[in-house]
Order: C-alpha cells, then sequence, then structure tokens
C-alpha cells in the first residue's frame, strides 16, 4: 500500500467522488455555462469542481441553445453536430468511399458508360468506326454492300446509340447529384462542428485571461503593499 493516495474530488453537480483527471475547475467555466449550470444547482460555487461527464452534458445544452437561437429550431444534421460534440467524435469521413460502396452493379456500369461516352477515347472510336463503315460500304463492297447509300442501318445504329446513351447519361448524372448533396452536407457538418468549437474556445480564453488578469492586479496590489511596508520600516522613525 502506497504511504500516499491520489487526491479526490466531489463533482457540485452530480455528488460523486472524482480524482483530480476526472473534474474541471468551476472558477475557469465560462460565465454563460456557469449560468446555465447553476440554474439547475443554484448552491454551485466556482470554488467547486465539475466532472467532465456533466460538463460534456452541459456544454452540449448552451451550444444547441446558442445555434437554437440565431437559427431557429435545429434540423437532424445540426443535432447530430451538437452530439458530436458532446461525445468527443469527428465527423469528418471517407464521402467518395462511402457512396461507392452503396452502388449497385447497374449503376457502376452506367458510371463507366458516361465516363467513357464523354471522353476523347468515345469519340476517336466512334470516328473510327463510322469512316470503316463508309469505306466498307462504299469501296470494298461495291457489287452487293450490306448498308448501300444513304446508308439507312448506320443511321438506325446512330438513333440507337443516342437513345440509350442519354438516359445512361441522365441517371448518372442525377447521382453524381446526390453525391454533390453529400459533400455538401458533409461539409456543413464539418465547418459547424468547427464554428462552435472554435467560438467556445474563444469564450473560455476570454474567460480565462479575465480571471489570470483579476489575478495578477490581486499580485500587484499585494507588491505594493509590501514595497510600502518596507518604504516604512527603512524610513527612521522621528
Amino acid at each position: 500500500m502506497s504511504d500516499s493516495q491520489e487526491k479526490t474530488f466531489v463533482c457540485e453537480v452530480c455528488g460523486q467522488v472524482k480524482t483530480a483527471g476526472e473534474v474541471f475547475p468551476l472558477a475557469i467555466v465560462h460565465e454563460s455555462l456557469f449560468q446555465m449550470i447553476q440554474k439547475d444547482h443554484p448552491g454551485l460555487s466556482r470554488e467547486g469542481s465539475i466532472c467532465f461527464t456533466d460538463l460534456s452534458g452541459y456544454r452540449m445544452q448552451f451550444i444547441k441553445k446558442t445555434l437554437e437561437e440565431e437559427k431557429g429550431e435545429l434540423t437532424a444534421l445540426e443535432e447530430e453536430v451538437v452530439q458530436s460534440i458532446r461525445e468527443q467524435e469527428t465527423v469528418s469521413r471517407d464521402i467518395h468511399r462511402e457512396y461507392e460502396e452503396h452502388l449497385t452493379f447497374g449503376q457502376r456500369m452506367a458510371d463507366h458508360l458516361a465516363t467513357y461516352g464523354g471522353s476523347w477515347k468515345f469519340i476517336l472510336t466512334f470516328l473510327g468506326v463510322l469512316f470503316c463503315w463508309i469505306i466498307i460500304n462504299s469501296v470494298l463492297l461495291l457489287s452487293k454492300p450490306f448498308d448501300p447509300f444513304p446508308f439507312i442501318l448506320l443511321n438506325l445504329v446512330l438513333s440507337c446509340l443516342a437513345a440509350f446513351q442519354a438516359p445512361v447519361i441522365m441517371m448518372s448524372q442525377n447521382r453524381q447529384d446526390a453525391k454533390d448533396r453529400l459533400r455538401s452536407e458533409h461539409d456543413y457538418r464539418v465547418n459547424l462542428k468547427a464554428e462552435l468549437e472554435i467560438r467556445y474556445l474563444h469564450q473560455k480564453l476570454d474567460h480565462f485571461l479575465k480571471k489570470e488578469w483579476q489575478t495578477l492586479l490581486e499580485i500587484q496590489e499585494i507588491q505594493i503593499d509590501l514595497m510600502n511596508e518596507l518604504s516604512e520600516k527603512k524610513t527612521p522613525g522621528s
């Protein structure tokens, strides 16, 4: 058994005994957040401590209240961001991989066809096939061409190609729009959390600097008093 035991603290909110690493001093909690906690616990004092579990809960309530005052009723996306702040979770994720994992075989084929149909490779291949078709039916098969001029069969093939290509491109475009919306929601979620975290950090720093400034002023007053006392002692009595 060790001679010294770890120092414990009592949480002013839940009343549970916590170690030093599990509590946060109420003296440096931001004033707005402290007032919110004090509404539920009127006897709360700045001298005590609060456990991180209760602090996270009130912090989430404070952020939610701030958002509601600025934006009105929160959306499901904003609720998710507030919850992630409480649980200290990250909201960023690989949107591209998540989107690709939910695609069906037909959707993947449509995307590949749309990508190929909008490339120079398709244009050059199409021109090559068109040129060969015309040469074969105009020069090589003069006696019995399978598609004589004015190339009715070629027109039919091109019409069918255009008829199938348009829906495939539209399906791929619709999925691209859905992917863009998913990316926009993800960016909004990340930016909102960053904004809230930075705002809370600034409030925390402002309160900390204010408290430190008051402490420095008190120390300065004590130093002035000590200097005055020393001056009086050095001055010979009349």
